[in-house]
């Protein structure tokens, strides 16, 4: 259950598909200045993953997996929208400095308020070598 529920139709949340397009081309770019108010990392110790809160944490951790990769790319497979919510399916395929290669499938539920995503939460395969 999302702490983050307001009830809103997607009209009255601001969402769309070109928004939610352009917001993937801004993330496509490493441009960290595209930041929400919470950011529920899919790893951690807590039921949420991690929860990052405000512009200055959350950029500190897109700067930190920016920093860390030679090119990183979340290619699209399907979007959808429902009420304030917009549910955006990745392929994140990422080279490391280190040589190491992330390949799996992530999912995004955003929550909007405004136009505004006001909550980020990420989940994805943990892929492991046989």
């Amino acid at each position: 259950m999302s702490l983050y529920n307001t009830n809103l139709s997607s009209d009255e949340a601001g969402i769309t598909i070109s928004l939610l397009e352009s917001m993937n081309d801004a993330y496509n770019r490493n441009d960290i200045d595209t930041v929400m108010a919470v950011f529920d990392h899919a790893t951690g110790p807590d039921f949420n993953g991690t929860r990052f809160t405000g512009s200055k944490n959350i950029r500190k951790v897109f700067k930190s997996l920016f920093e860390n990769v030679e090119s990183v790319s979340w290619n699209a497979v399907d979007t959808r929208i429902f009420g304030d919510k917009a549910y955006c399916e990745f392929h994140r395929i990422a080279k490391l400095k280190s040589g190491e290669v992330q390949d799996f499938l992530s999912i995004d539920v955003l929550t909007f308020r405004e136009g505004l995503i006001i909550h980020k939460d990420t989940f994805y395969k943990n892929r492991i070598s046989p």
